[in-house]
């Protein structure tokens, strides 16, 4: 299954950009990092930049199972979860993509570890006062089951707080008053250099 559309010919990646010979045409780049610092508006930038194919895996987990919001109330965070676990295996075994993950997705060793096998993981950031901008929004905390809660501001903070560990072992790309071509440029750039081993 190839939840994008076709993979992409790898002749029409710009390898000059990719400083070709550093970075593995074939490989994936995945977004990770907290709800709303833009993983989807600049995946989508990213990929039509590289000529990749653009996912989104809460996309794709809704196109099979309902609204997210959904799943948490008639189901369990558990069970959403697993599913995410699930497309995480999938996604691995695909080439060309650029993959915005759900802001937990790769906080799970599994689903880490599965989709850096097969791409580089880049963390969006943002400020705490961005983030509280962007997510408490009109109607925007609606769709997010962890901020349906009476301060959702404390809960962003909180939620912060408590995944910094997680979204720091991953190459750090900051968001806050960039451009969305700035930032792509920058990804770009991160991904032409040699991973540590």
């Amino acid at each position: 299954m190839n939840p994008g559309g076709e993979t992409p010919d790898t002749e029409a990646i710009d390898a000059e950009a990719l400083n070709a010979g550093t970075f593995d045409e074939g490989a994936n780049i995945v977004l990770t990092g907290f709800m709303g610092t833009g993983k989807s508006t600049v995946g989508r930038a990213l990929a039509d930049r590289l000529g990749f194919v653009f996912t989104d895996t809460d996309a794709m987990i809704e196109d099979r199972h309902g609204p997210i919001v959904d799943i948490f109330a008639n189901h369990s965070e558990a069970a959403f979860r697993e599913m995410e676990r699930t497309v995480a295996q999938e996604l691995s075994q695909l080439w060309g993509f650029v993959i915005a993950t759900g802001g937990a997705m790769m906080l799970d060793e599994y689903n880490a570890e599965a989709l850096s096998s097969t791409g580089r993981v880049f963390c969006l950031t943002a400020t705490v006062e961005e983030l509280i901008a962007r997510l408490t929004a009109d109607r925007e905390q609606e769709k997010r089951p962890l901020l349906d809660v009476a301060d959702p501001a404390a809960r962003i903070a909180e939620l912060l707080d408590q995944r910094a560990q997680g979204y720091g072992r991953f190459h750090q790309i900051a968001t806050t008053g960039r451009s969305v071509a700035e930032i792509v440029d920058e990804i770009i750039e991160a991904a032409a250099e040699p991973q540590n081993p």
